[in-house]
C-alpha cells in the first residue's frame, strides 16, 4: 500500500478517536475553552491536512489508484459529516446544515454511478466545490472553538471576542451551505447528460 492511501486510512482512523473525546471525561480549560475541544479540533486539524497532502502525493508520485479514487472521497464526507453531527449534538450548529452537506452527498455520489455506467468520466470539482470544502474546513474548526451557538451573533447578547469569533463561524458556515448547494447543482448538470442519454 502507498504512503497517499495509508495517509487516508490514517484520516479515517482519527475519526472515531475524534468522537471518543468528549466521553474521556477531560477536563480543564485553556483560554476559556474546553480542553476537550481543543483536542478534537487539534484532531481535524491533521485529518484534514492529511486530505490535501495525500491527494498532492499520489499526483506528484503518480500514485492514484482505484482504492484511493474509492477511498478519499469517502474519507473526507466521513470526516466533516461526523465532525458536523458533533457540533449539532453540543448544540454549537443547526441539524439543517449537515443535512444540505449529507443531500449533496447523495447527489454527487449519484452522479457518479449514473457517470461510471455511461462510461463517461467524473467532473473535475468546480470553484463551488473548492470553494465548499476550503469554507467547510475553517467554519468547523473555528465552530469547534466557538463557545456559543451558530448565528447567536445576531441576538446582541455577546460581546467582544465572543462575538466577534461567532459572527465569523456564522458568516463562514453560511458561505459554505451556499457553495455546497452550488456545488451540488454543477453535480446535477453533469449527470443531465447521462440521464438524457440513456432516456
Amino acid at each position: 500500500m502507498n504512503l497517499p492511501n495509508k495517509l487516508t486510512i490514517f484520516r479515517m482512523i482519527l475519526v472515531p478517536i475524534m468522537v471518543i473525546i468528549p466521553f474521556l471525561g477531560i477536563d480543564g480549560k485553556f483560554l476559556g475553552i474546553p480542553i476537550e475541544w481543543i483536542v478534537i479540533d487539534i484532531i481535524f486539524i491533521v485529518a484534514s491536512i492529511t486530505d490535501k497532502l495525500d491527494g498532492y502525493l499520489a499526483r506528484k508520485n503518480h500514485q492514484v489508484t482505484a482504492f484511493g479514487k474509492f477511498l478519499d472521497p469517502l474519507a473526507d464526507k466521513i470526516l466533516v459529516l461526523a465532525a458536523m453531527m458533533m457540533l449539532v449534538e453540543q448544540q454549537k450548529l443547526p441539524a439543517w446544515i449537515p443535512i444540505i452537506v449529507l443531500a449533496r452527498e447523495f447527489v454527487v455520489s449519484g452522479y457518479r454511478l449514473i457517470a461510471v455506467e455511461q462510461g463517461g468520466e467524473v467532473i473535475a470539482a468546480s470553484k463551488w466545490g473548492k470553494l465548499k470544502t476550503l469554507t467547510q474546513m475553517i467554519a468547523i474548526i473555528l465552530a469547534f472553538l466557538d463557545l456559543n451557538a451558530f448565528g447567536e451573533c445576531f441576538t446582541g447578547v455577546l460581546q467582544g471576542g465572543d462575538l466577534i469569533l461567532n459572527l465569523i463561524v456564522t458568516i463562514i458556515m453560511i458561505i459554505q451551505v451556499i457553495a455546497t448547494i452550488f456545488s451540488g447543482v454543477d453535480y446535477l448538470k453533469g449527470a443531465k447528460k447521462y440521464i438524457k442519454a440513456k432516456e
